[in-house]
């Protein structure tokens, strides 16, 4: 099967304060291309446009979109992807004017997850959130007939009512659909406390794998566990979470999850919808932040994780950060590398707890336990942790 032909199209806002604002429109697309890449498509062109704000019509400017149109017949495009969440009204408007599959950021992001999930509470909760994306966007599906005919009584012959009919009988089975998905994942909620329970009542500590996607979150756990996971160079590669047995210096043992990586611009209905999964952050003893120090946006990815956090309430949960990738970054020739103090002394105002590893080469990893293994002896004999629920 051919891949589609995407052109990617954002918008460098001029005023601040935009959520994902720290990143600069060239990045986010090079992102945005990563994300059709890994759903299969393939990127043919790319176009910014500098605005004050995204057009509230239109997301680009009315000259902008002419040229956007004027392209499909030179570079052959059959979807085009924007870089933002489009508002209903912008979706219908640019697809009456390009006459191609329009996505956007988020509808993209909800596909490749549809393709990830392999567990039941996985497909659940990207059913969910597909639903909740949706929702607002089905009056799109039968505006042609309130063009035509308007609604009420004083609408055109042969057109009266259908439209209106339709869409809200879709809504009402949408909301119902939404109603059982909810249903079901409190079921799994249920089922994942009862876990916790059992799990804390055994004393074994729990650290929790967060970073940006791709940050090598799957080759860290592998290199620290001995276990085999899945571990893929592709964004959202890991999407259920995953649980393995770290043994730790002191001789005690923990659990480590791998949870779904973060990203810039992360729908908001995957936050509410993987709130099942994301309790797992909640319930953790101490968080593990893996870093790909190597990445252009290394910065602004791990001030996302930081910002996703803090909108989930974890700002303040135990933390420790490991570097990793580092191997990418040093001359050596082969075994460890000969000298890491130069590094270690530029990230120390920034990261304190931060620690330099390699996961693919096992660098680092003997320090890293060392300093898991001290952070959880910390956290668990503060009264917080005597005092949690068994």
């Amino acid at each position: 099967m051919e891949r589609e032909r995407a052109l990617l199209v954002a918008v460098q806002a001029r005023r601040s304060g935009a959520r994902g604002g720290s990143w600069d429109a060239e990045s986010s697309l090079e992102e945005l291309g990563r994300l059709v890449d890994t759903a299969g498509g393939r990127v043919v062109g790319k176009t910014i446009q500098k605005l004050d704000s995204p057009h509230p019509a239109q997301y680009v400017g009315a000259g902008r979109l002419n040229d956007i149109v004027a392209q499909r017949e030179t570079i052959g495009y059959n979807l085009v992807v924007f870089d933002d969440e489009l508002t209903p009204r912008q979706q219908r408007k640019l697809e009456e004017a390009l006459e191609v599959k329009v996505l956007d950021r988020t509808a993209l992001i909800l596909d490749i997850f549809a393709m990830r999930a392999r567990t039941r509470e996985g497909r659940l909760q990207v059913e969910l959130a597909q639903s909740e994306y949706l929702l607002p966007r089905l009056a799109g599906q039968w505006s042609h007939l309130e063009r035509l005919g308007g609604s009420g009584r004083q609408g055109a012959i042969g057109v009266r009512g259908p439209g209106e009919t339709q869409l809200e009988t879709d809504r009402r089975m949408a909301r119902r659909k939404i109603g059982r998905l909810k249903k079901d994942i409190e079921g799994v909620r249920r089922q994942r406390s009862l876990y916790r329970r059992r799990r804390a009542k055994s004393g074994v500590p729990v650290v929790s794998l967060v970073g940006y996607t791709n940050a090598g979150k799957s080759t860290l756990m592998r290199a620290l566990t001995r276990a085999d996971v899945f571990v893929e160079d592709k964004l959202f590669a890991t999407l259920d979470p995953v649980t393995r047995q770290i043994h730790l210096p002191s001789g005690r043992t923990a659990l480590l999850t791998d949870t779904v990586g973060f990203i810039q611009k992360l729908p908001t209905q995957l936050v509410a919808a993987f709130q099942a999964t994301l309790e797992e952050l909640a319930e953790a003893d101490l968080l593990l932040h893996a870093v790909d120090i190597t990445h252009p946006d290394a910065a602004q990815q791990s001030q996302t994780v930081d910002d996703t956090l803090a909108e989930l309430g974890l700002q303040d949960k135990p933390r420790v950060t490991a570097l990793n990738k580092v191997d990418m970054l040093i001359e050596h020739e082969g075994g460890e590398p000969e000298d890491l103090g130069a590094f270690e002394l530029s990230l120390a105002e920034h990261r304190p707890d931060a620690v330099l590893v390699s996961a693919q080469e096992m660098w680092g990893l003997d320090q890293l336990l060392v300093r898991i293994d001290e952070e959880l002896a910390r956290v668990t004999t503060s009264p917080q942790f005597a005092a949690r629920p068994a």
